[in-house]
């Protein structure tokens, strides 16, 4: 898939561009790629200029044609998805499926990769967003990401947890412990490692923000940062290098996976007995 990312592109055109780019690179005619998929020729090339949408059956079958994991099944999936800011749409469409290990420090929230369902709508119902609609589709949106976590070869996930995002009541006690049942659960894969930093650490560089680190098999290191009301994504060196130093001091802080795993039971079970 691209590197590149144009916010000037619907969703349909960038699904197209993708398209056309995996078809050259097979030496394949529009034409012969359409016998291959099963439909028209001109579908596929409405489909390469953005003027038609792709099915989700088609798109699921461009990936297992391609080999490309579900790359095209996510592409087309946002074309009816909300779109949010343009700086995310440059992480959750170009640089988070195609990660091979994603470092994250979170301060105040779950990892979104990390959530449950009614966390997830805890958290946006406390958001901007204007409508129950609106909130069911972003919720939607941050469920299916999750699939990178479970898909063939899946990225590794180093998440980094300030203790008191177990202890902060999103949502209340319920889905509190839904929440932390879940994230015990997910501490178990093998891909997935999350170490708490306890809330007596005193590391001012974990305050001025929450951030992610990914790994691109064929592109630099990219760094999402993300604070109240803006983000920001970069693969400048410079940048990337500040918010690695800054995550290496986290993690010498922070406990260690089975502790971290015991500490999140723990405050599970507090949660479920309040009344």
């Amino acid at each position: 898939m691209g590197n590149g990312f144009d916010p000037h592109l619907t969703p349909a055109q960038r699904f197209g561009r993708e398209l056309g780019r995996a078809r050259r690179e097979a030496g394949l005619s529009q034409e012969r790629l359409a016998n291959h998929l099963g439909v028209s020729t001109s579908l596929i090339g409405h489909i390469e200029t953005g003027n038609r949408n792709p099915s989700l059956d088609l798109a699921a079958r461009c990936d297992e044609f391609f080999k490309t994991d579900d790359q095209f099944t996510h592409l087309c999936r946002n074309i009816t998805a909300p779109t949010g800011p343009r700086w995310f749409l440059r992480w959750s469409e170009e640089i988070e499926p195609r990660a091979r290990v994603m470092r994250s420090w979170d301060p105040l929230l779950v990892p979104g990769l990390l959530q449950t369902e009614n966390y997830a709508r805890a958290v946006f119902r406390g958001g901007l967003a204007t409508s129950e609609q609106e909130i069911e589709d972003q919720v939607s949106a941050r469920i299916r990401r999750q699939l990178i976590l479970k898909k063939e070869s899946p990225p590794v996930l180093w998440a980094l947890i300030d203790e008191w995002v177990l202890r902060r009541p999103i949502g209340g006690r319920d889905v509190m412990y839904e929440q932390l049942d879940h994230l015990a659960a997910v501490a178990g894969w093998q891909n997935v490692k999350v170490q708490l930093v306890p809330h007596d650490t005193f590391c001012i560089a974990g305050l001025m923000s929450g951030f992610v680190l990914a790994e691109l098999p064929d592109a630099p290191t990219a760094v999402s940062i993300e604070s109240s009301g803006a983000g920001e994504v970069s693969a400048e060196h410079n940048l990337v290098t500040t918010v690695w130093d800054r995550y290496d001091r986290l993690r010498a802080e922070a406990l260690r996976p089975s502790q971290s795993l015991e500490m999140i039971k723990e405050v599970r079970d507090q949660w479920k007995q309040q009344t």
